[in-house]
């Protein structure tokens, strides 16, 4: 029987769909244990959660304009932190707290 804690094996099951979660139950691991296994085998790890979409029209030119996130987040109806998210995925760079133009 193969080392129940080969990298490169858990990285094979993790690889064809198995989650962190399902490895370390499966090899009495933590999941922190089971993670960093699946990383030192080299595999990059998939997202957890759902995909922050793309920024609406005019939310980037808002933001650069001098609006805050909170406004900015109000106007469209998101929360911060997806503002924020779509904010830095449309290149924008953000200003320090509290820093207006």
């Amino acid at each position: 029987m193969p080392n129940d804690h080969d990298p490169a094996a858990l990285a094979a099951a993790y690889v064809a769909g198995a989650t962190l979660g399902e490895l370390a139950g499966r090899h009495g691991l933590t999941y922190y244990k089971a993670r960093d296994l699946v990383q030192s085998a080299g595999v990059t790890l998939r997202h957890v959660g759902p995909e922050t979409p793309p920024a609406p029209p005019g939310m980037a030119a808002r933001y650069e304009d001098g609006a805050t996130i909170h406004e900015v987040a109000a106007a469209y109806g998101f929360s911060f932190g997806v503002t924020r998210r779509m904010l830095l995925a449309a290149g924008v760079t953000l200003r320090q707290k509290g820093q207006r133009l």
